[in-house]
C-alpha cells in the first residue's frame, strides 16, 4: 500500500466518525487560535512601539532621575537623587553642550480635573514652550503657552483631544475654565491628535498641560520641590543637532550632570537614555511577554495531543479485527502503522488550520476595538502549522505502534 492509499483509508476512517473527529480537534483549535491571536497581538504592540518612538523623532534624548540597571530600566526613584530646574538649565549651556539643540524639562503628576460639570482623573506636565519643539507637537486648536506665560506663572492649559472629549464632549474648550485640584485655569488650546498609548502609560491624547513655573509654584507646591526646596523635573527632554551627534550630546549630559550631582566614583543618580534605547526595553518587555503568553497557549497544544492519543489509542481497539483482516491478507506492518500515523496528523493539522483562521478572526475582532493594531506574522502561521504535525506525530506514534504491532491471530480473535 502506497502513501496515497494510506491517506485515502485514513481520511475515510475519520470521516466515518465525523463528531468524535471534530471534538477531537477542539483541543489543537483552541490551543493553535490561542497561539495566534497572542503573537498576532505581541507583534502589533512591537509595531505600535516602534512606531510610537520613532516618530517622535531620531535624535530625542530622555534623562530620568535615578540610577540604570543592567537592563536599562530604571532603579527605584525613592532610593535615587532628583533632578533639578537647574540641571535642565545647565544643560542648556551651548558652551559645555554644543551637541544640544534644545531641552524641555517637564514635571509630571496626576491630577483631578474638572470642567463644564464633568471631571476626570488626568496626567497633568508643566512644560515649557521648547516642549512643542523637542518632542516635535504642537496645538491643534488655539496655541501653546509662551515665554511670557512661563515668566509670569500664568494659570493656562493646553489639553488633549481625549480630555477635550471628557470634559467639554464636542463645545470647543478654548476660552473656557477648568480646575486642576481645585485650581481655576483658563484653556488656551488642545493639542494635535496623536492617538494611540503613550510608550509610560495611558492615553497621549488624555493629557494637560500647564507652564512648568506654573505647575511647581501654584499647581504641585511641596511635591515639585526637593528636600531643599528647589524646584524638580520629572524629566528633561532633549534633542541633539543632528542623530551623529546623539553619543557626543548623551557623553555631555553625564558629564554636566557628575559634576553637579558631585559623582566621582559612585554610580549615576541619572539614567540618560536615547530613542533606541527605548525601543529596546520596551521591545524586549513586549517580546518576553508576548512568548510567556504564547507558551501558556501551547498547553492547549499539548492537552489537544493528549486528547488525540485517546481517541486513537479508543480507535486501535475498536479496529482491533479490521487490522487483524488487513494483515491476513498481507498489510504491512509499516502500512498499518502508516495509516494510523496519517490519521493523527490530519487531525491534528486540520486542527491547526482552523486555530489559525479562529485567531486571525479573534485579531481582526481585537482590531475593532481600536485599542491596538494586530498583526498575524507569517512566522506565527508556520510555527502554529509546525507545532501541529509535531504534535500529531509525536502523541500519534504510539498508537500508530500499538496498531502495528497487534498480531493477526490475536486480532482475529478479539471481540
Amino acid at each position: 500500500m502506497n502513501i496515497f492509499e494510506s491517506m485515502r483509508v485514513a481520511l475515510r476512517s475519520l470521516g466515518a466518525n465525523k463528531l468524535r473527529s471534530t471534538l477531537t480537534m477542539l483541543g489543537i483549535i483552541i490551543g493553535v487560535g490561542a497561539v495566534i491571536a497572542l503573537l498576532s497581538i505581541g507583534e502589533g504592540a512591537g509595531a505600535a512601539i516602534t512606531e510610537q518612538v520613532q516618530g517622535i523623532g531620531s535624535n530625542l534624548i530622555f534623562v530620568f532621575p535615578g540610577a540604570a540597571t543592567t537592563g536599562g530600566v530604571r532603579g527605584g526613584s525613592g532610593t535615587a537623587s532628583s533632578l533639578t530646574l537647574a540641571d535642565a538649565n545647565a544643560l542648556d549651556d551651548r558652551n559645555c553642550c554644543s551637541a544640544i539643540a534644545n531641552i524641555a524639562p517637564v514635571y509630571q503628576r496626576a491630577a483631578q480635573v474638572t470642567g463644564a460639570g464633568n471631571n476626570a482623573n488626568v496626567s497633568v506636565t508643566g512644560a515649557t514652550p521648547s516642549y512643542q519643539i523637542v518632542r516635535n507637537w504642537t496645538a491643534g486648536r488655539g496655541r501653546f503657552f509662551n515665554e511670557t506665560d512661563l515668566d509670569s506663572t500664568a494659570r493656562v492649559a493646553v489639553i488633549g483631544t481625549a480630555t477635550a472629549k471628557t470634559l467639554f464632549g464636542t463645545n470647543d474648550p478654548v476660552g473656557q475654565t477648568i480646575k486642576i485640584n481645585r485650581v481655576p485655569f483658563r484653556v488656551i488650546g488642545v493639542m494635535a491628535e496623536k492617538g494611540g498609548a503613550s510608550m509610560f502609560g495611558g492615553s497621549q491624547d488624555d493629557v494637560i498641560f500647564v507652564p512648568l513655573t506654573t505647575a511647581q509654584q501654584r499647581l504641585f507646591g511641596s511635591a515639585a520641590q526637593t528636600a531643599q526646596g528647589a524646584p524638580r523635573v520629572s524629566t528633561v527632554f532633549i534633542s541633539a543637532v543632528s542623530e551623529k551627534e546623539m553619543d557626543t550630546a548623551m557623553a555631555q549630559i553625564t558629564q554636566v550632570l557628575r559634576q553637579r550631582h558631585k559623582i566621582i566614583y559612585q554610580q549615576d543618580d541619572f539614567t540618560v537614555l536615547s530613542q533606541k534605547d527605548i525601543l529596546g526595553v520596551l521591545s524586549q518587555i513586549t517580546d518576553i511577554l508576548t512568548l510567556f503568553l504564547a507558551a501558556i497557549a501551547a498547553i492547549s497544544l499539548l492537552v489537544g495531543g493528549i486528547g488525540i492519543m485517546n481517541i486513537m489509542l479508543v480507535s486501535v481497539t475498536e479496529r482491533t479485527r479490521e487490522i487483524g483482516i488487513r494483515k491476513a491478507i498481507g498489510a504491512r506492518r509499516k502500512d498499518i502503522l502508516l495509516q494510523f500515523l496519517i490519521e493523527a496528523v490530519t487531525l491534528s493539522v486540520v486542527g491547526g488550520i482552523v486555530g489559525i483562521l479562529f485567531g486571525g478572526a479573534v485579531g481582526q475582532a481585537v482590531n475593532l476595538t481600536g485599542v491596538i493594531k494586530t498583526v498575524v506574522a507569517p512566522s506565527s502561521v508556520m510555527l502554529a502549522v509546525g507545532f501541529s504535525v509535531a504534535v500529531g506525530l509525536f502523541f500519534g506514534l504510539y498508537p500508530a505502534a500499538r496498531a502495528a504491532g497487534l498480531r493477526p491471530i490475536d486480532a482475529l480473535r478479539y471481540e
